[in-house]
């Protein structure tokens, strides 16, 4: 009865018959609610370190996403390039090859004078010869 009439009052024993302001329920349960609390917190904190490792995994992953891709890019441009430079030979392969076949096409051309040449002068020693 005496305990009613204190917890009237708003005061209570605790298990070491400490004369206390608060209900040792409440005291309890703030008590598991702080350790709730700061288990709640350590997970956080916990769930931030792995947050800030996949960030920066993540970030890596994009840095090396775009070295490749700018590896990427200058191969295409040097592929181009080099596309580019073999169609230019191939043009002036072709054009050094119409410029040897007209070059062939004029020592026939000469050649086939300077056979009439011959042929003609092989038939003028022949009279010649004849004649004496």
């Amino acid at each position: 009865m005496a305990k009613d009439a204190l917890a009237e009052a708003g005061c209570y024993f605790d298990e070491l018959n400490k004369l206390r302001a608060l209900d040792p329920d409440v005291s309890q349960k703030t008590s598991e609610l702080r350790e709730d609390c700061k288990d709640f917190w350590d997970k956080i904190v916990q769930f931030l370190k792995i947050i800030g490792g996949l960030m920066d995994l993540v970030d890596e992953l994009a840095n090396e996403t775009e070295r490749e891709k700018l590896k990427a890019l200058g191969t295409r441009n040097l592929l181009k390039f080099v596309a580019n430079q073999r169609e230019a030979q191939q043009q002036q392969l072709l054009a050094l090859i119409t410029e040897k076949m007209m070059q062939l096409k004029r020592y026939r051309v000469e050649y086939e004078t300077l056979l009439k040449v011959e042929a003609e002068q092989n038939e003028f020693i022949n009279q010649y010869i004849l004649q004496k």
